[in-house]
C-alpha cells in the first residue's frame, strides 16, 4: 500500500475505534471501579477481535461471516453475559476505598481478554467498520500480503494506543471521582456502565 493509503486508513480508523461505543463505555467503568489493573487482557481482547473482523473481511469471507449467524448470535450474548456478571461484581462490591484489591491471577486476565474479545466480535459497530466501510476505504480485491501486514501492523498499534489513553484519563480522574462521590456511589455507577455496554451490544 502507498503511505497516503494507509494514512487515510489509520485516520479513520483511529477515529472509529475513538469513537465512544460499547468498548469504550466497558473500559471507563472497568477503569474507574478498579483502575489499570487487568486492561491489557481487555485491550490485547479487543485487537484480537478487530484482527479476526479484518482477516475476514480480506479474505472475501464477509459473506461467510454474515451467515453465520448463530455462531455470531452465541458470542454476542456470551459477551452480554460476561459484562452483566461484571456489573453485578461492582454493584454488591465494598464500598470501602480502602480495601485492597486481589492481585489478578492469570485465569482473571485470561478471563478479561475473553471479554474484549468477545465483546468486539459480538459490536455490531465492529461488524460495520470491517465489512461495510473498509472496502470504501481500501481495496481489498488488490490487497497483496504486505499490505495485509501493514494494515494489521496500524490495527496492532493503533487501537490498543487509543484504549490506553482513555485509561489514562479514566485512572486520572479515578481520584478525583473518588473523592467527590465515594466508592460506593462509583462502583454503582460503574455498574451501570457496564450494564449499558451489554445492553447496547444485546440490542443491536
Amino acid at each position: 500500500m502507498t503511505l497516503t493509503a494507509l494514512a487515510l486508513f489509520a485516520g479513520i480508523y483511529i477515529a472509529a475505534v475513538a469513537s465512544p461505543g460499547p468498548a469504550v463505555l466497558a473500559l471507563s467503568a472497568r477503569v474507574l471501579a478498579r483502575g489499570r489493573q487487568g486492561i491489557a487482557g481487555f485491550i490485547a481482547g479487543c485487537a484480537i477481535g478487530d484482527l479476526i473482523w479484518f482477516t475476514l473481511a480480506a479474505a472475501g469471507l464477509a459473506v461467510v461471516a454474515q451467515t453465520m449467524h448463530e455462531v455470531f448470535l452465541l458470542i454476542k450474548y456470551a459477551g452480554v453475559a460476561y459484562l452483566l456478571y461484571l456489573a453485578y461484581r461492582l454493584w454488591t462490591a465494598p464500598a470501602d476505598p480502602n480495601a485492597k484489591a486481589p492481585k489478578l491471577s492469570a485465569d482473571t486476565t485470561l478471563s478479561m481478554l475473553l471479554a474484549g474479545l468477545a465483546l468486539t466480535l459480538s459490536n455490531p459497530k465492529t461488524m460495520v467498520f470491517f465489512l461495510a466501510i473498509l472496502p470504501t476505504v481500501v481495496d481489498l480485491t488488490m490487497l497483496t500480503p504486505l499490505g495485509f501486514a501493514e494494515i494489521g501492523l496500524v490495527i496492532a498499534i493503533c487501537l490498543p494506543s487509543v484504549m490506553i489513553a482513555y485509561a489514562l484519563v479514566f485512572d486520572r480522574a479515578r481520584g478525583t471521582l473518588l473523592g467527590a462521590f465515594g466508592m460506593g456511589r462509583i462502583n454503582k455507577a460503574c455498574a451501570l456502565g457496564l450494564a449499558g455496554a451489554a445492553g447496547l451490544v444485546a440490542t443491536r
